[in-house]
């Protein structure tokens, strides 16, 4: 779902317009080598959520109906729909990290890959194991590894940093949920 919401919003955009005025704004060289990456990091990260969506099961729409909601929880329709746009923008931003010349890209990389492993976690263990518990420990440790990532993001490259902030701050949301739906549930 994921990966298909992704390819609309390219094709919407006339085949990379915005993905491409990005880059030109960066002021990379487009190769098709270089556009090859991107599109490998962007279509990796969409893989991962969808992966994340498929192992938590069919029934996700149902367990969340179910719960007593928290104040302006948004409709099921949203979350994938907002997650498709994230992970291309974590892809955009991974690629940028990619690209850059500095001593701790491998570093960033590592904390990429360990934030996008909590956040392949969670919805699994919400949603198949509807464990509300471990669901709050483990998005708040996602929170933690988003600002750390963040951080090492704007020592390398300040763009890949700002295209996480809408993630950054779609995850604080999700946390506000995700305990809310731990105390009313």
């Amino acid at each position: 779902m994921f990966l298909i919401i992704s390819c609309i919003l390219v094709i919407k955009y006339n085949k990379l317009h915005i993905l491409y005025k990005i880059i030109q704004k960066e002021g990379i060289f487009i190769k098709k080598q270089k556009l090859t990456n991107l599109f490998i990091f962007i279509i990796g990260t969409e893989l991962i959520g969808a992966l994340s969506g498929i192992v938590s099961g069919k029934n996700f729409k149902t367990f969340y109906q179910s719960l007593n909601q928290p104040p302006f929880a948004p409709p099921g329709w949203l979350f994938p729909v907002a997650w498709g746009i994230l992970y291309a923008l974590m892809g955009i931003s991974i690629y940028l990290i990619s690209e850059a010349k500095h001593a701790n890209k491998k570093i960033a990389f590592g904390i990429y890959v360990a934030q996008l492993f909590v956040n392949f976690l969670w919805s699994p263990v919400f949603f198949r194991c509807k464990s509300l518990i471990g669901a709050t420990v483990i998005i708040f440790i996602l929170d933690i590894l988003i600002i750390i990532m963040l951080i090492y993001f704007w020592k390398i490259k300040k763009s890949a940093a700002l295209l996480n902030l809408p993630y950054f701050l779609w995850t604080a949301f999700a946390t506000y949920l995700t305990v809310g739906f731990l105390v009313l549930n």
